[in-house]
């Protein structure tokens, strides 16, 4: 089983100036002491006005930024938006390919549809229909990467003529493709595509049992891809703060692991939002009703190594920490991850080289089986030829001679070099 870190970026009111130049620079430096600890894998959203709950609008620059302080820790979009309104997908296979080739081939390519209404109806998306605006974005993103030159699409959502999409990346085809998953049904598409299952929801380890089960059955049986090759994984959130003394690490994080929830809740089921005025943090300390009842992985080392072997049991691939949330401090953060990387952290790395390898041979024909489904791609693509002089506008100024105005254009460049 691998370990992740988790970013929002919260950062609760009040603010000051500085204190988002602070946090930037503190998660920063976490995620380089997480490489050096041997952690696997960063996790950083993709978000857009949602205050106090996540300032990461940004996330590929962020993971570029982690890309040049670290050596081998994955750098996964954790999710890249996909409805073409948040992202054209030719601009995020290109962000893709270019972080792939500064990181030297560490990118995991997290996908999303986006779920909140702040977020939504700024983009003008109809959510009816975002969930077919992912599945031709990913689809066709996945394309980008390989084909040269992509052959281009005449889709519901997105249209744009045949055009190659440089750079490409390291990985081939693609980077591993992941989707965010916050129920069974979500699980249950992911497998179908062929794809990580990204389960950011708070599952009790005895549950997930079945949750992976089901999830590697149907990717045994029932697989299409939706990209050009197939990741099965499962990756599970918890909350996470690791002491010597049980008391001490829930002092130090459970209030910002609920806040976490309670934010969560405020945007995307029950509450009520006016931009640069609601103060969600005062909202929180005001109510009596935590929304995160059990710990998760918050205690000393013992009581996280016996939480995550249950996770370990149940199949989960990867254990992904939440950590940075509320108010929670930066030095307490790192204290943190140095215990866990000393005390428990090894004897789960040590049995996932073994476990990988099972895992592998266990689905090399159910791997064969789904890849052998990849859509071709075209042979002999018909690209027309894209003259740099616009002649659409040659024919509506009336002149029908295109040579003309090839010169008249390149007359009208030099005379706003002069000008």
């Amino acid at each position: 089983m691998k370990f992740g870190l988790f970013y929002e970026h919260q950062i609760p009111r009040p603010w000051k100036d500085g204190d988002e130049l602070q946090l930037f620079q503190e998660a920063l430096a976490q995620v380089e002491l997480a490489d050096q600890l041997g952690f696997d894998y960063v996790w950083e959203v993709e978000h857009h006005f949602l205050e106090e709950y996540s300032h990461s609008s940004a996330p590929e620059v962020f993971l570029a930024a982690c890309s040049q302080r670290t050596k081998q820790i994955r750098l996964g979009h954790g999710i890249v938006l996909h409805p073409p309104a948040y992202n054209h997908p030719a601009r995020i296979a290109e962000r893709l390919a270019t972080l792939d080739l500064v990181s030297n081939g560490r990118v995991d390519w997290g996908t999303g549809e986006s779920a909140s209404r702040i977020e939504i109806e700024a983009f003008n998306i109809d959510p009816s229909q975002k969930h077919e605006m992912w599945l031709e974005s990913v689809r066709e993103t996945a394309k980008m990467m390989v084909q040269s030159p992509y052959s281009g699409c005449e889709g519901k959502y997105f249209s744009m003529p045949p055009r190659n999409i440089v750079p490409k990346p390291v990985q081939k085809p693609h980077p591993p493709i992941w989707v965010v998953c916050s129920n069974r049904e979500t699980i249950r598409s992911a497998a179908k595509l062929g794809i990580g299952a990204l389960t950011f929801a708070f599952v009790d380890p005895e549950e997930a049992k079945s949750w992976v089960d089901e999830y590697y059955e149907i990717f045994q049986k029932e697989c299409t891809p939706i990209g050009q090759t197939v990741n099965p994984n499962i990756a599970m959130v918890t909350g996470f703060s690791c002491h010597e003394k049980e008391e001490v690490a829930a002092e130090r994080s459970l209030k910002g692991l609920r806040f976490f929830m309670y934010a969560l809740n405020h945007f995307y089921f029950n509450g009520s939002h006016k931009p640069s005025k609601t103060n969600i943090w005062q909202a929180y300390e005001e109510t009596n009703q935590p929304l995160v009842e059990g710990r998760g992985g918050i205690g000393s080392p013992d009581q996280i190594r016996d939480h995550l072997a249950k996770f370990e049991k149940a199949g989960v691939d990867q254990v992904i920490f939440i950590q940075q949330a509320g108010k929670n401090l930066h030095r307490h953060i790192c204290e943190s991850l140095k215990l866990f990387a000393t005390k428990v952290l090894p004897e789960f790395k040590e049995r996932d080289q073994m476990q990988a390898k099972q895992k592998t041979d266990k689905l090399a024909c159910a791997i064969k089986r789904a890849e052998n489904l990849v859509t071709p791609m075209p042979v002999d693509v018909q690209v027309p030829i894209v003259d740099a002089y616009p002649i659409a506008r040659s024919k509506l100024e009336g002149n029908p001679n295109p040579t003309d105005q090839k010169s008249s254009w390149s007359e009208a460049i030099e005379g706003g070099k002069q000008t």
